[in-house]
């Protein structure tokens, strides 16, 4: 196994061990090599890929899970995961992440019998989707091992659950599009900000046509990562974040706010994204970092790092095919409090969730004063999600970013055992992971050149289908709960 301060598996070895499964599949995949810059090719669909839109999951009496990273983040996902499922295997390159991982699940009490652990090299994960009593494999692993671990366990049967992004390269990105058509298996970004309570609130909102018709909105991701995320040893390998803004200047990680409005939006849903042109600040606030902060000494392995290439604030502006537009933001590098520039704008008004205020001419505000405080507080109340009233005490109990976390996790086994399609798809999942690799492409334009961001429904997105707007379902598990 890797030691941890030299862990960094090359892009052919990562590659080679997803692309092998896949070797007699005849998809066609797009190499390493290839450029980025082919922004707007829309391969056409292969006699074995069929669309997976309005596909239902098989249904399933009780959700078998493989997970795949215990870190920082997997870490903290297992007992959700073990609180709605059962957790039959785990992986990790680390032992010790494993046992604690399998102590953790059995420790719920819901299970009899323990997960079987992996953790006997980087690619031991290969073992794990090759079990035949794993449903859904959940991945929340550095970015780069992102794709081979989609693509394998959708090439071994399983449906896959992504923590973000589903992979920072378009090519790589196309071909998870193109797995999933030809396995029939789903892709899912597990965007867990589409599931908070404001967000939903606000997808609800519009729904209800509170805002009119929706011209425009704004959503990233600004969060100060540099203690102790990128520098501080909170990721493991210390440095696999970090070392993204060597290899890459985009928007690395602007889901979060881009994923919960684009789906107020209606994006694939009757609209779609077309072109993206993105701006960036010089990269001087890592390096400053580095230089001046006592914490990172002179043996730190930032040291050794590549030149820092990737800009400290990065903006996108992303056109849609109806002529409206979204702006997005990308900011881990300076020293600014946690927004996700979460807003949006209709013909009948605007609300703002991180600044918590909202204006509606439909309820009759017209005297240009945001309402803010328990105003506000009671405008998004009456249009809850039903998901936040009926999970509530199970969402203060199992955590995760004031519960979010896990009615994300419970959704998705929900829409699994329930038979029904996924809210996140692997069409939304690509395009909204798009922006990373098309912003380092279209800051590579003279001009401030739009590129074309590719429509990955391929046609599809014309046609309105179900996501967050249906109503709570029938469902055994949560009534006994």
């Amino acid at each position: 196994m890797s030691s941890p301060s030299r862990y960094n598996p090359s892009r052919r070895g990562l590659l080679k061990s997803g692309a092998v499964l896949g070797a007699t599949a005849g998809v066609g995949a797009v190499t390493a090599g290839s450029a980025e810059a082919a922004t707007a090719a829309e391969p056409a669909r292969g006699q074995s890929e069929k669309p997976m839109v309005d596909v239902p999951f098989e249904g399933f009496e009780n959700v078998r899970v493989g997970l795949i990273g215990l870190g920082n983040r997997g870490g903290g996902q297992d007992v959700r995961f073990g609180a709605v499922s059962t957790v039959t295997a785990v992986c990790d390159i680390r032992p010790a992440q494993v046992t604690r991982t399998i102590g953790r699940i059995m420790a719920q009490g819901f299970q009899d019998t323990p997960p079987v652990g992996y953790s006997n090299g980087e690619e031991d994960y290969l073992n794990l989707v090759k079990r035949d009593d794993i449903d859904l494999v959940y991945i929340a692993t550095p970015w780069e091992w992102h794709y081979p671990q989609a693509k394998a366990a959708m090439e071994h049967g399983k449906h896959v659950a992504i923590e973000l992004p589903i992979s920072p390269h378009l090519h790589e990105i196309w071909d998870l599009v193109r797995t999933s058509e030809r396995t029939r298996k789903h892709c899912m970004l597990l965007e867990n900000v589409n599931y908070f309570r404001p967000e939903l609130q606000m997808f609800n909102m519009v729904t209800a046509g509170l805002f009119g018709d929706v011209q425009h909105a704004s959503g990233g991701y600004v969060h100060d990562l540099r203690w102790p995320y990128l520098f501080g040893g909170a990721y493991y390998p210390e440095y696999w974040r970090r070392r993204w803004q060597t290899r890459m200047n985009a928007l690395h990680y602007p889901m979060h706010g881009l994923g919960p409005v684009s789906a107020a939006m209606g994006i694939n849903r009757g609209d779609r994204f077309d072109e993206l042109v993105a701006v960036s600040s010089p990269p001087k606030a890592l390096a400053l970092f580095r230089s001046e902060d006592s914490r990172v000494g002179p043996d730190h392995s930032s040291w050794d790092d590549a030149p820092y290439i990737s800009g400290d604030r990065h903006t996108a502006f992303v056109t849609t095919a109806s002529g409206r537009f979204i702006r997005v933001e990308h900011d881990v590098n300076s020293p600014h409090p946690y927004t996700r520039e979460t807003t949006l704008t209709g013909t009948r008004g605007s609300i703002e969730l991180d600044n918590a205020r909202v204006y509606l001419e439909s309820l009759g505000h017209n005297n240009h004063s945001w309402r803010t405080g328990s105003s506000y507080s009671s405008i998004l109340t009456q249009h809850d999600h039903w998901l936040w009233p009926a999970l509530e005490r199970l969402a203060e109990q199992y955590g995760g970013h004031g519960g979010g976390d896990f009615i994300a996790i419970f959704r998705l086994i929900q829409l699994m055992r329930l038979g029904m399609t996924p809210d996140i798809d692997v069409y939304d999942s690509a395009a909204w992971c798009s922006v990373i690799p098309l912003s380092h492409e279209s800051m590579k334009t003279p001009h401030l050149r739009p590129v074309k961001i590719p429509d990955f429904t391929r046609g599809h997105w014309k046609s309105a289908r179900p996501t967050f707007d249906r109503p709570r379902p029938d469902d055994p598990w949560l009534e006994e709960r």
